[in-house]
């Protein structure tokens, strides 16, 4: 998920809760609509243990592999190493940047959530965290929105530091141009793609993106 100026605003696809039944399906479709628009995948669950968040993984982190698109786990670091994941993503309670890079080793990719915070991205780039996400810009139907964050924010972080910014909260395509215009180097989603026809989606999005 290294970025640059001159790389386009990327999406980074965010896994619904249940990714059973034929998900791994949808999640082919939407990764074969979005060749070189979809740089990563986060896999996204709650309330199961190690081993059924194993199993869940397999078929997706294969399917991301072969699409060549970033397979992250999301919360834990322990499943992110037992997986061998591409990256994990850190919120403020799951643990410090440093612990999980003694744990994961260089070459895995750490986010950390930053909410609407400047300090907190900052410290988590002092951490050594590969990118930091910002949000919520927009209402989310996907999660409870319980911080906010200003698209001054991603204006500010683009132009004063190199750390890819990811901006996540109820972005769709009709709304994503501003967040777009002010820098950000990924677009997190989620309801967005899964709500609908993923396929039409990840069209709709690149479409803006381009």
């Amino acid at each position: 998920m290294v970025d640059s100026p001159l790389v386009p605003t990327q999406l980074y696809l965010i896994s619904p809760l249940e990714t059973g039944g034929d998900f791994p399906q949808r999640l082919e479709r939407a990764l074969s609509a979005g060749e070189g628009v979809v740089t990563a995948f986060q896999f996204r669950v709650k309330g199961l243990d190690q081993h059924e968040a194993a199993m869940l993984a397999a078929p997706l982190q294969k399917i991301c592999a072969e699409h060549d698109v970033a397979f992250v786990v999301n919360d834990s670091v322990a499943l992110a190493k037992r997986l061998g994941a591409d990256g994990v993503h850190l919120g403020q309670s799951d643990g410090s940047v440093k612990e999980a890079r003694e744990e994961l080793g260089r070459d895995v990719q750490i986010g950390v959530t930053c909410h609407g915070s400047r300090h907190l991205a900052m410290e988590a780039g002092e951490q050594g965290a590969d990118y930091v996400a910002f949000g919520a810009f927009f209402p989310s139907q996907t999660k409870e929105t319980e911080h906010t964050a200003e698209i001054g924010l991603l204006e500010f972080w683009s132009e004063l530091f190199e750390i890819p910014s990811v901006a996540i909260g109820g972005i769709t395509p009709d709304n994503c141009g501003p967040i777009v215009e002010a820098g950000a180097d990924f677009i997190a989603v989620s309801g967005a793609v899964w709500n609908g026809d993923e396929v039409a989606a990840i069209k709709a999005f690149a479409e803006k993106l381009g």
